[in-house]
């Protein structure tokens, strides 16, 4: 008797694993059969692209259509040697992509892409094959989203993906232009964050400890402010303030006038 329990026991176990694997076996396969990703020009020439599939964050198929390939050809053939050097970079990626072993890559015989142009041509085929489309095109963005198209954007990835700074954490930061205001100074992040130092202006061109005191995310980007750190002794002198004629500005203030100096 015990000798048949144990025997409907084991049929049992058996019963609910096949059941088990058949029911996730699928989603585990499933990995590799997610929508395609239509790859455009702008993130070929950008190429982080081929950084994001090596370390396995694009499990998806990417699909580049020949038109995309064409207009990469044509652009390398452009008497404007920095044109030139970032679409000859974008052919260059669909060749790396090619040569990673886990990503899968699919160059589509598309038909004349019209009066559209390519943009046009992968938002049609996107919402063909119901895939994505991996752009760093603001006006390809709008338009696809728009079409309700899926829309992967490397830079918003970037941004997402930026180390965040407490207020009170400190580090080492080099100075290399004076801020909006005169005794501001300005030094970048590795990852191009601004940062805006006050009381800092007589230090740029060095690199000196700075404090961070908040930060700030407008339309244009982020920003950092923070303030130096101070070692002791180094306020032994007192200085009598001088009254400012200079009008107090914002944050956003701060920043458009910092990007339009810049451009």
């Amino acid at each position: 008797m015990e000798f048949v329990i144990l025997i409907l026991s084991a049929i049992a176990v058996l019963e609910v694993s096949y059941l088990i694997v058949k029911q996730y076996a699928p989603n585990v396969r499933g990995v590799k059969n997610t929508k395609p990703i239509f790859v455009d020009t702008s993130a070929l020439m950008d190429g982080r692209i081929v950084t994001a599939a090596t370390t396995g964050f694009i499990p998806a198929k990417l699909v580049v259509p020949r038109s995309v390939v064409a207009e990469l050809q044509l652009v390398a053939d452009n008497a404007d040697p920095d044109k030139r050097s970032r679409a000859r970079r974008g052919l260059d990626a669909i060749n790396e992509l090619q040569e990673i072993a886990h990503t899968e890559v699919e160059i589509l015989q598309d038909s004349d892409v019209g009066r559209g142009g390519v943009d046009a041509r992968l938002v049609e085929l996107a919402k063909k094959y119901n895939g994505a489309i991996c752009t760093l095109d603001f006006n390809l963005n709008k338009v696809a989203q728009v079409e309700g198209v899926f829309v992967l954007n490397i830079n918003e990835l970037a941004s997402n993906l930026r180390m965040a700074y407490l207020p009170g954490e400190k580090l080492s930061l080099e100075l290399i232009q004076k801020g909006n205001d005169a005794h501001q100074a300005v030094g970048y992040l590795n990852d191009g964050t601004m940062v805006v130092v006050e009381q800092a202006a007589s230090d740029i061109g060095k690199t000196i400890e700075v404090e961070f005191i908040r930060s700030l995310q407008t339309a244009a980007g982020r920003m950092m402010f923070a303030k130096k750190v101070t070692t002791k002794g180094s306020n032994k002198k007192s200085f009598r303030k001088k009254k400012s004629t200079n009008r107090h500005t914002t944050p956003e203030e701060d920043l458009i006038s910092l990007v339009s100096k810049q451009q």
